[in-house]
């Protein structure tokens, strides 16, 4: 059954460049990854190295998938058989810049990429909505686990709401599709750069360099950090990131053995949902200049709701669209490019050439 199931999945994905993609080159800076084991010595090879970053939402990613397939698989369960490699990416090495400054979100990818095709690591563990659309060639992302909560968290000492703080206050963020959507509805607040960490960025906001951020309520649960959240925006006022509260597990390839442990773990209504977006992300050709969110989910009738929206990293100019179908692969991903198409057309190229 499990066999049957990969290569059912394998099929789905080479359909979609959203899955696994034509190779695109990526202009972002070459560094070297860092490499470091999380654990001692293994007292015996490991069946399985899972390649993640270092920070402690991706650990606490990849426990999760570490506990699930010792839960799946019982020769996975024996000590050392899986082992947590931690490679240190671009993004995580340059972060008093915008991403958009310095190559978009494939910096968090990249090494650990490389670290995949060159055999380092047999599996990498990604937050989807860091993954570009296009897959290097020789890699493929059959699985997605059980999605989290897709909504964004506002954190304030002061507020309650957005809406509550006074005008001119501060609210720091690293994401222009937050950045966006809070200065369309709220544009008496300013917004400025914020990156690091979920806790790098409490402290700043504890220190009193921003009167208040958003961050995604599934990292915050992840990290069993939920407390925190001062309110949970809907995604009426607030709409999530591509994949947003997904987890990718990426493979070689020509690797079948991994393909069938992962195929296990992957849950198929997120699959899809994570495709429909990722389609919709594609077709705008979105990049870290470009301020993108979608949310596809199954809707109480069983069927594919999905919602988009593109805007101006000033907020000045919003173009939203929805769409409804039925909950399969090859309806979602054709949903998510009619979706992208509309609000292509509806924004003109004049548009795009000003992200530039």
């Amino acid at each position: 059954m499990v066999s049957l199931r990969c290569t059912t999945a394998h099929h789905s994905l080479l359909g979609s460049p959203t899955c696994l993609a034509r190779p695109r080159r990526r202009a972002c800076p070459v560094v070297r990854a860092a490499v470091a084991v999380e654990v001692g010595a293994q007292a015996k090879v490991s069946l399985i190295r899972i390649g993640t970053r270092g920070s402690p939402l991706a650990l606490a990613q990849a426990h999760e998938t570490r506990e699930k397939l010792k839960a799946a698989h019982s020769e996975l369960a024996e000590e050392g058989a899986i082992e947590i490699v931690i490679i240190k990416t671009t993004g995580d090495m340059i972060l008093d810049k915008p991403l958009a400054d310095i190559g978009g979100k494939g910096l968090f990818t990249k090494e650990i990429d490389d670290a995949l095709l060159q055999g380092r690591i047999d599996i990498a563990v990604h937050s989807m909505k860091d993954v570009p659309t296009y897959l290097p060639e020789g890699t493929i992302l059959p699985c997605n686990l059980r999605r989290e909560d897709v909504r964004d968290a506002f954190i304030c000492l002061t507020a309650n709401s957005l809406a509550e703080l006074p005008a001119g206050s501060v609210v720091g963020s690293a994401s222009l599709r937050r950045q966006s959507q809070i200065l369309y509805r709220y544009p008496s607040l300013k917004v400025v750069n914020f990156r690091g960490n979920v806790q790098t960025r409490l402290r700043k906001l504890k220190e009193g360099d921003v009167s208040a951020t958003l961050l995604a309520l599934a990292g915050l649960r992840r990290l069993n950090m939920a407390e925190n959240a001062t309110a949970v925006l809907s995604v009426e006022e607030m709409l999530p990131a591509v994949a947003q509260g997904a987890i990718g597990i990426a493979c070689r390839s020509n690797d079948d053995k991994m393909m069938e442990y992962l195929s296990s773990l992957n849950h198929e209504d997120t699959r899809l949902a994570v495709a429909c977006e990722r389609e919709f992300l594609a077709v705008l050709d979105g990049n870290c200049r470009t301020p993108i969110a979608a949310y596809a989910y199954r809707d109480k009738d069983g069927n594919c709701s999905f919602r988009g929206l593109l805007a101006s990293p000033d907020g000045s100019k919003v173009f939203e669209t929805t769409r409804s179908g039925p909950y399969s692969f090859d309806d979602m991903v054709e949903l998510g490019k009619d979706a992208g198409h509309e609000l292509k057309a509806k924004a003109g190229p004049g548009f795009f050439d000003s992200l530039q």
